[in-house]
């Protein structure tokens, strides 16, 4: 298993390795980049300003407005060097352009090599890709090219279709699947109606995308365990995201995303732009190193996680970030109540009267949150309308709206046209 120097050095080398990289790239956006540029001068920041890490938080923070509304403005090369382009999922507003030179392609693929790596990958495996290479994700390409440069085996067999999977690891016997959970449930599913023996299989492990499989204390949260209770794979968390260009996945502890100090500097912060302590909730903010095309300053993700500093059992010293507990914007204050998306995915997940779900959330009259849900239920009678009110009063003390679907609606409202991974949030505020 590969594990860079410089994740198994102390954590004092570590941040000094990190300080010198951040003033780099501090120079380096004084020099290309027009939205920093423009960003220092508003800020009064001069070169003089930040001379450690410890300086930096004097620079304010760039939200993913600031990337929406002036996309191209943090570009730092000639157009004629952009080898790729690649877009966000659109999931929080407009999807973001992220251009890629040749050298940040290479970057990317070095990061999923490490993350491979991390999560047990050696060239020896085969891995089955069940998500989308195409349509400008730069998650499906960074994977195949971090398997590649592995060294291990690769198929591209693309999202859902379960009987086309199972085919697939019946022919070509992988050891990796790489795919959202929720799916693999459904491969699970098919596998059942089908007499399949996926215990027999030549599959070994997962590594898991886009959703959660873990608590915040690692332990499995429901999908994670429908999956593990009947299927005796191992299951790899990552968390990613298009801007940051850089993945933390976990290794065999189980115990958070492996943070790649050579790759991202990390902080986590408050409402108030002040770093959190470990195991305390803040929103994740990243400077990417080593990018050259759209390198970001102090960015703030959106995404809420909690960081842990403890040595790794696996020997690397790196920070661990939890999984993601919800998204800022997302956040969802329901009759007195504070919910995040996740939370209610694991009480749908966990109902057995529910086959599939679609969370929708609105402001009513009077300007506060409603919650619908779609439910696409085991069947539409009485006991089953009062179970699933029931587990939903217990839950939540309160019962959000239910409507109940077929499957071929829920389904068209998970993926809609031009949908790179299923929706199962619509947020209409």
């Amino acid at each position: 298993m590969y594990i860079p120097d410089i994740e198994l050095q102390s954590t004092a080398a570590i941040r000094k390795y990190q300080e010198t990289e951040v003033l780099r790239l501090l120079g380096y956006l004084r020099q290309f980049s027009p939205f920093y540029r423009e960003w220092f001068a508003q800020h009064g920041i001069q070169p003089s300003t930040v001379k450690s890490l410890n300086d930096l938080w004097l620079i304010p923070p760039v939200t993913k407005e600031h990337l929406q509304q002036q996309n191209w403005d943090f570009l730092c090369v000639d157009k004629s060097r952009i080898a790729e382009y690649t877009t966000t999922s659109g999931t929080l507003g407009n999807p973001v352009i992220i251009a890629l030179t040749q050298k940040d392609q290479e970057r990317l693929s070095y990061n999923e090599y490490i993350s491979f790596c991390c999560a047990g990958g050696t060239e020896n495996d085969i891995y089955q890709l069940m998500l989308t290479l195409d349509r400008q994700f730069m998650a499906g390409m960074a994977y195949y090219n971090g398997i590649r440069k592995l060294g291990a085996g690769v198929l591209r067999v693309g999202p859902g279709v379960p009987s086309l999977q199972w085919e697939n690891i019946s022919r070509i016997q992988p050891t990796t699947i790489v795919a959202v959970p929720s799916f693999i449930v459904k491969l699970i599913a098919f596998a059942k109606e089908h007499n399949i023996d996926i215990n027999a299989s030549s599959v070994k492990s997962a590594v898991c995308i886009g959703e959660n499989i873990r608590n915040v204390d690692f332990s499995l949260n429901v999908l994670g365990k429908k999956i593990t209770e009947q299927w005796d794979i191992k299951l790899y968390s990552t968390y990613a995201s298009t801007e940051m260009q850089t993945a933390f996945t976990e290794c065999n502890a189980g115990q958070g995303g492996h943070h790649h100090p050579e790759l991202l500097y990390i902080e986590l912060l408050d409402d108030n732009n002040q770093p959190v302590g470990p195991n305390q909730d803040g929103e994740v903010t990243i400077t990417t190193l080593g990018v050259e095309g759209m390198p970001l300053l102090r960015y703030k993700t959106g995404d809420i996680c909690r960081y842990f500093q403890e040595p790794c059992s696996c020997g690397r010293h790196t920070m661990r970030l939890s999984p993601v507990i919800g998204r800022r914007k997302q956040m969802i204050k329901y009759k007195g109540t504070t919910l995040y998306p996740p939370a209610l995915f694991d009480l749908l997940n966990d109902m057995e009267e529910v086959k599939e779900f679609v969370v929708e959330v609105f402001s009513n009259e009077i300007g506060t949150d409603e919650i619908l849900l779609h439910l696409w239920p085991v069947a539409e009678t009485e006991d089953i309308d009062r179970k699933i009110r029931s587990y939903l009063q217990a839950k939540l003390r309160v019962i959000p709206q239910v409507r109940y679907c077929s499957q071929a609606d829920v389904m068209k409202m998970q993926f809609p046209e031009g949908s790179r991974k299923p929706i199962k949030f619509i947020d209409r505020r």
